[in-house]
């Protein structure tokens, strides 16, 4: 189902950049966050700890101690954030004018073909036409409410659940100018990074090798802290960590361009010279990180030169299987005359979502085209950068990489050549060096980004890179 979005009069009020939730489309988790998101608004109070310089996070808040600030105010995190209640009002008039085009496109194809169905079509104007009236109203309502609630920081589970319905609708949000789309940023700690030389200076008051973990679809930034890839990495080769968190319903080449224009301004604004740059992508945040390479290459930025290593953890480099079958499922129910408005439905997935079908990395794989027809793979070859060391990491359910049942399950979302780049068509085969490819028997596709097996196969091969740089 295609929503189609309201004339909505009246300007939303600028909002922070962290309306963003957080978690993975298929994580058991996003039934928790959706539960929550429409708890209380004020969220409940924290336990006070006595001792100082300790935080305590509970529901809704989290209250931080130091001896120098006895009388700290608490920081109020919200399910839901005040401004949500418009976004969410318009998204739900977009709804209903959705809805009401589907009821319409089945009455009339179940209509007998020689009965008149003129009251039909004035039926369904009718209810379009009240559903704009009321949404203009309920918007204008808000639009006056929202300043007197006030402004809180996103809980966790708020960030879950936006992160998800980005996810799956995020190109939608973002073309209809609904601020829950999200934004792209870097975070520390869950706090959005301001790319000014003080703020980074601030922040990070040393440190010359940055890495930067990308995030798969429906996931924010949080996501990396199950495995705490980032500290490890920090702690044990002196990398400097940065989240980013980004719109994952949004095309793959958008959001790597867009990827490629904050690194080259984030390199411009670190304190000190960079001397090594890694990116870390974990499922769609690995071809995100291609197409970012890609890119900033074309647009001559200064930050490729720079770029060390590519390290994949489950990228889909050659699609996965679930959109696929999704794809074809859309396809039958269009044939069939009957149910073919329902096909509706399935045409409301993302694009970030469609780009998975075969790992579509550049704007000319899908510009000018249908996204949701059966068409065979036709994306332009891209191989990996050269002079850019690139390592693949990969998941398998079962036990045994000599299975074909086992390679084609792979971790559960990604087949086993796909997340290692093994292509039968030359052009397209990713000639990942056999030490710099890992199988993990007995994974799941999360669990690459938890399990601490992941977490050291990925702090050896960048020592690697150090000890050989030492060398030289």
């Amino acid at each position: 189902m295609s929503l189609k979005p309201a004339h909505h009069n009246t300007p939303l009020p600028e909002t922070k950049p962290a309306i963003d939730l957080t978690g993975e489309c298929a994580g058991g988790d996003f039934g928790k966050a959706r539960a929550t998101v429409g708890a209380d608004l004020r969220g409940s109070p924290s336990r006070q700890d006595a001792h100082a310089g300790t935080s305590v996070p509970c529901a809704g808040r989290q209250v931080r101690y130091h001896p120098l600030m006895p009388d700290a105010t608490p920081t109020k995190h919200a399910h839901l954030h005040p401004s949500d209640l418009r976004a969410l009002a318009r998204l739900l008039t977009d709804a209903t004018a959705g809805v009401t085009d589907l009821v319409e496109a089945v009455h009339i194809g179940v209509a007998p073909a020689d009965k008149p169905n003129g009251v039909a079509p004035l039926t369904y104007r009718t209810i379009r036409s009240m559903t704009r009236f009321l949404g203009s109203g309920i918007d204008a309502a808000l639009a006056q409410l929202t300043p007197l609630l006030g402004s809180r920081d996103a809980s966790p589970e708020r960030r879950l659940a936006l992160a998800a319905l980005n996810g799956v609708m995020g190109d939608y949000l973002s073309d209809s100018g609904n601020p829950l789309a999200e934004t792209m940023t870097f975070r520390r700690d869950g706090a959005p990074l301001a790319l000014t030389r003080e703020a980074l200076a601030a922040a990070y008051p040393a440190g010359d090798k940055l890495v930067v973990l990308v995030h798969g679809l429906c996931m924010n930034d949080l996501a990396w802290d199950a495995g705490g890839l980032g500290a490890t990495l920090a702690g044990n080769l002196g990398y400097t960590p940065l989240a980013l968190d980004y719109n994952s319903g949004r095309h793959i080449s958008t959001n790597g361009r867009d990827l490629a224009d904050h690194l080259e301004a984030l390199i411009g604004a670190w304190p000190r010279p960079v001397t090594e740059l890694v990116l870390i992508g974990h499922s769609m945040g690995g071809l995100v990180a291609r197409s970012a390479g890609h890119a900033g290459a074309v647009a001559g930025h200064a930050w490729p030169a720079r770029l060390r290593a590519l390290v994949f953890l489950g990228a889909p480099h050659h699609g996965a299987p679930l959109e696929r079958g999704g794809n074809w499922i859309n396809v039958l129910m269009a044939a069939t005359p009957y149910v073919a408005p329902f096909a509706r439905l399935g045409q409301g997935r993302s694009a970030g979502i469609t780009d998975l079908r075969h790992g579509n990395l550049l704007d000319e794989d899908w510009h000018g085209r249908d996204r949701f027809a059966h068409v065979p793979d036709s994306r332009t070859p891209m191989p990996l950068p050269p002079g850019v060391h690139c390592f693949a990491a990969a998941a398998m359910l079962g036990q045994s990489a000599d299975s074909l049942r086992d390679r084609l399950v792979g971790d559960g979302l990604v087949p086993l050549d796909s997340a290692l780049g093994r292509h039968a068509d030359p052009a397209r085969n990713l000639p990942f060096d056999e030490t710099n490819s890992w199988i993990g028997y007995g994974m799941n596709h999360l669990d690459l980004l938890r399990r601490p097996e992941v977490a050291a196969q990925v702090e050896a091969w960048l020592a690697a890179l150090q000890d050989e740089a030492s060398r030289l």
